[in-house]
C-alpha cells in the first residue's frame, strides 16, 4: 500500500504572496490526495504539500510547512502563487533567481499563477517560451520581459517543465491540472466535484476587458482613440478616422498601428465587443438589437467578430455571465 514515494507539491512564500491561494491549493491537494480505500487508490502515490520561505540570513528557501514531515525527497513542482501587492521587482526577485534555476535544472517543474509569472520570468527560463499572466499586467509584462511570448487570452499554458496560469483564481485550474497529471483524470474530476469548481478548460479572454495603450505619446492618434471611446466606435471607416487625426490614410494606418499595436479596424472591434459584453450581461435585449446598438447591421457578422474576440458566442456568453437573459 503506497509503496511509491510521495509526490511533493511545493508553494513558494515570497514577499507579498497571496495567502488565499496558498491555503486554497493546500486544501485542494489535501482533498485530492485523500485515500478512499479502493484498490485503485492504494496503488497511487500520496501527495505531499510543502511551503517554502527564504528566512532572514539564509542562502536559500527552506520548508516551513510539510504535510508529510517524515518523508524525504524533493519537490516535483514548485508553485509561485499570485501577489496582492505589485508584481515583484527585479531586486526583490534576485535572492530567488538562481535557486529557482537550480531547482529547474534538477528536474523540478516550475509553475506560476497571475503575478507569480514575473518571478518566474526573472529566472530567464521563460525567454523564447509562451506564457500567460493576469490580463491587467500584459503591457507591464511585455515591457519588462520582451523575450517572452505572452498569450494572456489563455488561462493556463502547460509547457511541461514550465506552467503558467493567468488570473488570481486560476490557482483552481492549475491545481486541478496537477492533480490530473499526478493522480489521473478520475481523481481530478472527483476533486472538482467536491470543491464545486469547473475542470480546466476556461480561457482568460472570457473575463478580460480591453485595455488599450494610451501612453504612446502620439497626440493625433490619442485624439482618435478618445473619439472612438466616446462614440462607441460606431464609425470606424478609414477616411473618417484619418480625417479626425488630420493625417493621410496611409500615414494614419502606420501611426495607429505603431501607437496601439493593432489596426484601427481591430481596435474598433474590441471597443464594440466590450460594449456588447456590457449589454449582454446587464440587459434583456435580443442579440439582433445588441448587434445594432454596437454598430453591426448584420447580426451574423456581429456573432463572428464577438466569438473571435471573446472565445464564446454572444448567446453562450449571455448564458454564462448574463444571469439568464434571453438570447440565441
Amino acid at each position: 500500500m503506497h509503496d511509491q514515494p510521495p509526490i511533493e507539491l511545493g508553494l513558494l512564500l515570497y514577499p507579498g504572496v497571496q495567502w488565499a491561494t496558498v491555503h486554497g491549493l493546500t486544501d485542494l491537494f489535501e482533498i485530492a490526495g485523500r485515500f478512499t480505500g479502493t484498490a485503485e487508490d492504494a496503488e497511487r502515490p500520496r501527495l505531499r504539500v510543502s511551503h517554502w520561505r527564504l528566512e532572514e540570513g539564509a542562502a536559500a528557501p527552506s520548508r516551513v510547512y510539510d504535510s508529510l514531515p517524515a518523508a524525504s525527497g524533493s519537490p516535483s513542482v514548485l508553485i509561485l502563487p499570485p501577489s496582492l501587492a505589485e508584481p515583484i521587482t527585479a531586486e526583490a526577485a534576485a535572492p530567488y533567481r538562481e535557486w529557482l534555476r537550480r531547482q529547474h535544472q534538477s528536474g523540478v517543474r516550475l509553475a506560476s499563477i497571475c503575478a507569480g509569472a514575473f518571478l518566474l520570468a526573472e529566472t530567464g527560463l521563460l525567454d523564447g517560451r509562451t506564457a500567460t499572466t493576469h490580463w491587467l499586467y500584459v503591457e507591464r509584462f511585455n515591457a519588462r520581459f520582451p523575450g517572452v511570448r505572452l498569450d494572456a487570452d489563455q488561462l493556463l499554458i502547460d509547457g511541461e517543465d514550465l506552467v503558467t496560469a493567468g488570473g488570481l483564481m486560476a490557482w483552481t485550474d492549475l491545481g486541478l491540472r496537477l492533480v490530473d497529471r499526478y493522480l489521473g483524470a478520475k481523481r481530478m474530476l472527483g476533486t472538482a466535484r467536491i470543491l464545486v469548481i469547473d475542470p480546466p478548460g476556461r480561457q482568460q479572454r472570457y473575463y478580460s476587458a480591453f485595455s488599450p495603450r494610451l501612453s504612446h505619446g502620439d497626440s493625433a492618434i490619442l485624439a482618435v482613440q478618445e473619439w472612438l471611446q466616446e462614440s462607441g466606435a460606431q464609425d470606424i471607416a478609414l477616411d473618417t478616422l484619418a480625417r479626425r487625426a488630420g493625417l493621410e490614410p496611409r500615414t494614419f494606418l502606420r501611426r495607429f498601428r505603431q501607437a496601439t499595436g493593432m489596426t484601427a479596424t481591430a481596435y474598433g472591434q474590441q471597443l464594440r465587443v466590450g460594449r456588447a459584453r456590457e449589454l449582454l450581461q446587464a440587459s434583456r435585449l435580443p442579440l439582433e438589437r445588441v448587434a445594432w446598438e454596437v454598430g453591426y447591421s448584420d447580426p451574423g457578422a456581429f456573432r463572428k467578430v464577438f466569438t473571435r474576440v471573446v472565445g464564446l458566442s454572444p448567446g453562450d456568453y449571455r448564458r454564462r455571465f448574463g444571469g439568464g437573459s434571453p438570447g440565441r
